[in-house]
Order: structure tokens, then sequence, then C-alpha cells
């Protein structure tokens, strides 16, 4: 039998219980789960990520439904589990849902809701920080600065690249790698490659106007290029970001064959899910390659990072924070 597992409650004489598997920013959410009825259980287990057992007990001998994350395994098990204890849904925390198994939600008759738009600007705003970050070297300066070998200005220290005029690649033109792409043309005066399924229309119709905008001021417009395939963004662009689903399809989209075909001092920023790059090819990649430089947010095997990347000086790794921001 599972441990109990400690939860703050709110609203207890609520009709309804939900359980929440883990504290999530602000009480907004928790008033509107109130507003209906809602007795409110949040689980504040010192955990990290909940195991199976952990969301069992959680869940109990009634539940009507669940707030869960994207680091837990919703399959078979748990939504059996629900289903015994009569819930009939579960909202995943999270644009995504490639750890949910919908059949066997659907079996169950639980539905399953996500939050896709609402992390757009953020996951951007990390890929173009990171894209920035690592153009200019800015994590390796900072390690200089704090490690006291500062003496002096040199016109060759920490040469990086500047991003005007070069050309930003993106594979996955939807809501995120949109944003990110107007960020980056807009931001830097990047021209822009993209590769994706679908044609996206509004993001190159903003590449022209801007372009346009350029030219009207006497300076040299930014231009835009749909990729017939994802092997023309990564052998023309400079900056790369990935923004697809995960998938079949793009499991190890990133590979060795892949990562050789790109140009040697080329940026790789991936905000997406971690398994869309291999990344025993990326860190031999990166042994190789001292001027490739990387900047990653989600890992193949989260939360642990494949031997010898953390030990990359050309690699900038972020613990999955792209979704950490507030609203002011």
């Amino acid at each position: 039998m599972a441990k109990p597992v400690s939860i703050e409650v709110w609203n207890p004489n609520g009709k309804y219980r939900v359980v929440s598997t883990k504290p999530m920013p602000g009480t907004r959410w928790i008033n509107l789960l109130i507003e209906q009825d809602c007795r409110v259980e949040i689980c504040t287990q010192k955990k990290t990520i909940l195991s199976v057992e952990d969301i069992i007990a959680l869940i109990g001998d009634k539940c009507d439904g669940v707030i869960g994350q994207l680091t837990e395994d919703w399959g078979e098990t748990l939504f059996a589990a629900l289903s015994r204890a009569g819930g009939k849904a579960f909202s995943n925390m999270a644009v995504g849902y490639n750890n949910v198994d919908v059949n066997a939600a659907n079996k169950y008759g639980i539905a399953v809701g996500n939050t896709p738009g609402v992390l757009t600007e953020t996951t951007a705003e990390l890929a173009a920080s990171l894209s920035l970050a690592a153009a200019r070297r800015i994590v390796e300066a900072d390690e200089f600065m704090r490690a006291g070998l500062y003496d002096g200005w040199l016109p060759n220290l920490f040469v990086g690249n500047l991003l005007k005029g070069q050309t930003v690649g993106v594979i996955g033109a939807g809501r995120i790698g949109s944003a990110y792409a107007r960020m980056m043309v807009e931001g830097f005066k990047m021209n822009l490659i993209y590769y994706d399924l679908y044609q996206a229309t509004r993001l190159e119709k903003f590449v022209t106007a801007y372009g346009q905008f350029l030219k009207a001021n006497g300076e040299q417009p930014v231009t835009w290029k749909r990729a017939s395939s994802m092997d023309e963004v990564l052998r023309e662009a400079d900056v790369i970001s990935l923004h697809p689903v995960l998938d079949k399809t793009t499991y190890h989209l990133i590979n060795k064959e892949r990562l050789a075909t790109m140009k040697k001092e080329a940026i790789l920023v991936n905000c997406s899910r971690g398994p869309v790059i291999d990344e025993v090819a990326l860190v031999e990649h990166l042994k190789q390659n001292p001027m490739f430089r990387v900047g990653l947010d989600v890992f193949e095997d989260e939360p642990y990072m494949k031997p010898g990347l953390s030990e990359m000086k050309n690699a900038i790794v972020v613990p999955h924070i792209a979704s950490a921001s507030k609203v002011i």
C-alpha cells in the first residue's frame, strides 16, 4: 500500500474533489475551481517527480479530476485508478501531451485537457535568449569574470557572432516557432529560412512588411524563404531553433549525419522536446567543433544530461525553464 502523500487543502467542504500533483504559481486557478464548488488538494510532497504509486495515493477512493504535469506518465495504470475513483477529467499543465496515452483516457471515458497557446511568447523569448547568449558567448564570459581571469580588454576576447544580416532557421513554424522567428527578424534584422509542413503565411507577410520598412529607411531589407526540407534549413542557417512536435518522425531529428551538414560555427537551440536531438551525437559534435554552439532547455533523458554535455564550454544548458515567467 502506498504511503500517504502530503497535501494542502483549499475549500475543504467543496462538492467536487480535484487533485493537483504539484503546487503551481498564483492562486487564480485555485479560485476558479473553488467558484465551481471544488475541494482542491495540492500535493506538497518534497519530490520533483512523483511516482505512479504517489499519484495513485493522491487520487484515492474518490476523485473527480486531476491536474498533472508533463513529467508524469499518464497511461493505462493512472487512468484506470482515476476511473475507479469516479474521475472524469485530467488536465495536463503543458502545451503538448506526449506524456498522455489518449487511447487509455478514451477507454476509461476521461476527458483530457492541455494548455496550447499560453506558453507561446515565454518559450519563444527563452529560445531567443539562448540564441543571443550562445552567439555572444555570454555564459563563457560570465564564468571567466567570476574566476578572476579578466585583466584588461583585448580585441579578440570572447569574439562571438554578429546576428545582424545572418540567417535564422526555424524548424516547425507553428505558434512558438513563428513567435521566435519574428523576435529574431525584427530584433536582430536576421533573414529567415523555415521548414514546416504548412505554409506560415502570417509569418511570411510579417517578414515581407518589415523588409519593406527597412528598405524605406535606407537599410538592407530582410528576406524569408520556405525550405523544401529540414536539411535545407540545417545547411543554410547560421542559427537554428527547433520547434517541432515530438513523435516517431521527429525522434532524434538532429543526429550525427544532420549535425555534420550544419555550418561549423552554427548555433543550435532547442526549447521543444529533448528527444528531438540525439544527445550522444551532439556531445561528440561539440567536442570536434569548438565554435559550434548550442542552447538547450530540454534534454533527452530529463532530468539527466548525457555524459560529457555539462563539460562542454560551447553548450548553454538551463533546467527546462521556458515556461518560468510571470506577468507583471
